[in-house]
């Protein structure tokens, strides 16, 4: 098997000549080392009457310095991602227990209810919130005349007689318009997903990005004097 090479010749990134993996500061450390024995085999073994020009080696030497540059500036890029993604981690995790809202399309029903708000961006005399259930089963909860701004209301499962589920959940203003629909509930847990991205485990909703969040409510005061109290 030919391992794959860069524009030097040496081996990729990651790679050596048997196709094992090679730590990043290794494979650089090994490029440095074969690039200055090539260059000074090629020194020594130039045409006396022809001599190779001196700037081809000055451009050869910048090169290799150019690709360091970019491997060690992509390290570091690697490490504080990696780093950053920690931090919202541990700095999402210690909100978990508080009360959240998020911005949503869809909400989970379990016996709960669930307090929302309509974000209406204008005035309407009559506002139409539609649940609909993952077998196409549509339930229509009606919101009396608001002027702009939020507009709260409750999804009451029992009174509705929503079974349990999954929902999509849109809402339309009289003038036509569908404004969003934010759910404040309790943030239960966080954890990365499998590419890396953190996702949040919201009362009522189910799992969202956190770029959903539009404001963090704090703990309820039960649950902050009961901390207190231990």
């Amino acid at each position: 098997m030919v391992a794959a090479t860069n524009a030097f010749g040496f081996p990729s990134s990651g790679t050596n000549n048997n196709g094992d993996t090679v730590a990043p500061g290794v494979q650089m450390s090994e490029n440095k080392d074969m690039f200055t024995k090539l260059l000074v085999a090629q020194i020594r073994n130039q045409d006396p009457l022809a001599p190779s020009d001196p700037s081809q080696f000055v451009n050869q030497l910048s090169q290799l310095s150019q690709t360091e540059a970019l491997e060690n500036l992509a390290q570091t890029t690697t490490a504080s991602a990696s780093m950053l993604q920690s931090l919202q981690v541990l700095g999402m995790g210690s909100q978990v227990g508080s009360e959240i809202s998020v911005e949503t399309g869809r909400v989970r029903i379990d016996g709960a209810k669930i307090n929302a708000s309509v974000q209406l961006t204008g005035a309407s005399n009559l506002t139409a919130v539609t649940l609909t259930s993952a077998g196409g089963q549509t339930t229509r909860i009606e919101l009396p005349a608001h002027g702009s701004g939020p507009q709260s209301f409750t999804i009451d499962p029992e009174k509705l007689g929503l079974p349990a589920g999954s929902y999509s959940i849109a809402a339309e203003a009289s003038d036509g318009t569908k404004p969003a629909i934010e759910v404040t509930a309790r943030l239960d847990s966080v954890r990365l997903s499998a590419n890396g991205g953190l996702l949040l485990n919201v009362a009522g909703v189910g799992e969202i990005g956190p770029e959903y969040i539009t404001s963090f409510k704090g703990k309820p005061a039960a649950q902050v004097a009961a901390v207190s109290d231990n």
